[in-house]
């Protein structure tokens, strides 16, 4: 069991808030969770928007590819109010503005959905940044991607995002650890049914790599993927996932 366990709010606090917005993550601040994951893609003009998808229908009812927007066009659409009257307003923030809302001591997980390009940009950002490396984490599906990344920001954690093939049992556990030590990655971030069984994950963990999996949204998942010696999960439900899981630490704590 790792001495520290994330519960990552999800593209900030997702059921409740919609998502990828400073609404859902601010109020992850509010309620105290200990880190946020968001995603981030370039604009038509280079700039960083916080945004999953590669355009806009699902959140905003309007078909608009990311890339081929500018900012300006793109914080036009609503974003919230998909969600609900309450969010209505709500637009899709630039990575500056997020990162402004980070809070000392708590995690900003950040998922690539960009191309290698928009490391450039990032590292305008993160030069002129005083947040201690070690709370911005990033994470990505494309490992070559995530070489560059590491490359270019060699004091910041950087994990692969890996899922199993469609209808496959099994995964090749050493062959995805020796990939991912040959790209000097620090660790992996695994689909919740990714791996089958607790010596997969003390495989992986005994090579000295970190350990994570999205998306956990429930309480005995969550106890599951701890006591397998994961890092961590991400959630939609993070702050009720992180209330049930403090009073199963006490309660373990005070058995010993």
């Amino acid at each position: 069991m790792t001495e520290q366990f994330l519960i990552i709010a999800h593209r900030g606090e997702s059921f409740d808030a919609p998502e990828n917005t400073l609404a859902s993550i601010n109020l992850a601040w509010e309620r105290n969770d200990n880190a946020v994951e968001i995603d981030i893609q370039l604009t038509k003009d280079k700039k960083i928007v916080v945004i999953h998808d590669k355009n806009t229908y699902r959140l905003a009812g309007r078909f608009k590819k990311v890339l081929a927007q500018t900012l300006k066009d793109l914080q036009l659409l609503d974003i919230g109010k998909h969600k609900g009257k309450k969010w209505e307003g709500e637009n899709i923030p630039t990575f500056q503005e997020v990162l402004k809302t980070l809070p000392q001591n708590k995690y900003l997980f950040i998922e690539i959905k960009s191309s290698g390009e928009i490391i450039q940009y990032l590292k305008d950002i993160l030069d002129h940044s005083l947040i201690d490396p070690k709370f911005i984490k990033f994470i990505a599906f494309n490992k070559n991607t995530l070489v560059k990344l590491k490359a270019e920001f060699p004091w910041h954690d950087c994990y692969w995002i890996y899922k199993r093939i469609l209808f496959s049992k099994r995964i090749n556990i050493s062959k995805i650890i020796e990939q991912c030590k040959d790209a000097g990655l620090d660790g992996l971030d695994l689909r919740a049914d990714t791996l089958n069984n607790e010596s997969e994950a003390r495989q992986i963990k005994n090579a000295g790599l970190d350990l994570y999996t999205w998306t956990v949204n429930t309480f005995n998942e969550t106890k599951k993927f701890y006591e397998w010696g994961f890092d961590g999960i991400t959630s939609d439900k993070a702050k009720m996932l992180q209330d049930k899981f403090d009073v199963y630490k006490k309660l373990t704590t005070e058995k010993t």
